[in-house]
Formats: C-alpha cells, structure tokens, sequence
C-alpha cells in the first residue's frame, strides 16, 4: 500500500512538471493583433522581457498562459509587425538659423 502511494505521488509530480512546460506564448501587435501564438517563447527567457521583446516585437507585448490550448495553430507574423512600425522621430534638433541684422 505505500508503495502505491509513492507510485501516485509521483505520478501527480510528473504530471504537474510536463504542465508547467506547456505555455502558449502570445504576442499582440500594438493594435492588439495577434502576429505571435506558438508554444515555443518568441524570445529567450532567460534574458529580462523589457529587454529582448523590443528587439522582437516594437511596440507588442507579450502574453503567455499555462494552458497550451487554442495554441495548436501556430501564427508567425513578426515579420510584419516590424514593417508595421513606423521610425521614431529623430530627436536631432536642426541646426540654429543665423539671425539677420535689422536695417538701423
């Protein structure tokens, strides 16, 4: 009988390990398009997200959940996104205009 303890407890952990690695990885367009849903991360994880999601996806964000359902149909548009958004402004000021005397 304690062996069929152990037998489910450790079952129970297995299966609660294989959950924790199945996410659905979301990434949204700024306006709130999906261009991202796979089960593998879009990014590296182990970098901070502020970081690496920029260089990934300008102006998106990422959402991720623990339920890898609805993540069957992969989409793969950050190709897009980044077509989508527009240069920043440039914040070089243009060069000072040399100021003409008044007649006297």
């Amino acid at each position: 009988m304690h062996a069929l303890w152990k037998a489910a407890v450790l079952i129970a952990a297995t299966s609660l390990v294989q959950a924790a690695s199945a996410a659905c990885y979301l990434v949204y367009a700024p306006d709130n398009t999906v261009v991202y849903r796979s089960l593998q991360p879009p990014v590296d994880l182990s970098m901070p997200l502020h970081a690496t999601m920029p260089l990934v996806a300008p102006g998106g964000h990422l959402v991720f959940a623990l339920e890898p359902t609805g993540c069957e149909l992969e989409i793969h548009k950050l190709d897009t996104l980044h077509s989508m958004v527009q240069p920043a402004p440039s914040k070089v000021r243009p060069a000072r205009v040399a100021r003409t005397h008044r007649g006297a």
